[in-house]
């Protein structure tokens, strides 16, 4: 089956959405599972996982199809879901490797306990920067920073233009600097 034009695939799966569900869900597979596939490989690097999360994104369709509002187009939508999805597997993973990796009993004394707690303040610091970020801007920086994408990868991931990537790094930059300029002087004088 040749792929459909955009214009003619939204207006495909609209109009299958409100009389067939099971063909609007066939043609979504049909037409989605292999770019999606390529999406989620691209942050998570690993076959398996990548198939779990395209049924999770697909079964996600399914279940929430008759309440699912989508404001721009099917593409997109699936798009953005699938990358997020891929993030948060990225992100569980990063979280377990941390946990394994811990020291048995690893209670901080002395002046461990307070740099453990500076290190959290900190980390606290940035996590609320990042939340401030819009949320291309803050896709964007974490594909960057936290995936060590390059601008072409970022693009092509999201589909947008390189100098739309440039853009929101130098916004999402600017956004946190502001954001962080009292946590870097804080960290500055301790290290004094």
């Amino acid at each position: 089956m040749a792929a459909l034009a955009p214009d003619i695939l939204e207006a495909r799966l609209a109009h299958l959405r409100s009389t067939d569900e099971a063909a609007f869900m066939e043609l979504l597979f049909k037409e989605f599972y292999k770019p999606l596939g390529q999406v989620i490989y691209r942050v998570v690097q690993d076959r398996d996982a990548t198939e779990d999360l395209l049924q999770d994104v697909f079964l996600r369709v399914w279940n929430n199809r008759e309440t699912l509002t989508i404001s721009t187009t099917y593409r997109a939508y699936l798009y953005r879901a699938a990358f997020n999805a891929a993030l948060r597997y990225q992100e569980r993973g990063k979280r377990q490797v941390a946990w394994d990796a811990a020291p048995p009993s690893a209670e901080p004394t002395g002046s461990a306990a307070t740099d453990e707690l500076h290190y959290q303040e900190a980390e606290s610091s940035v996590a609320a920067a990042l939340n401030l970020l819009p949320p291309q801007c803050r896709t964007v920086f974490e594909l960057s920073r936290y995936e060590e994408m390059s601008y072409q990868q970022i693009a092509e991931a999201l589909e947008i233009s390189p100098k739309t990537v440039e853009n929101q790094m130098g916004k999402a930059l600017r956004i946190l600097r502001r954001e962080l300029s009292t946590l870097l002087k804080n960290l500055y004088s301790l290290l004094l």
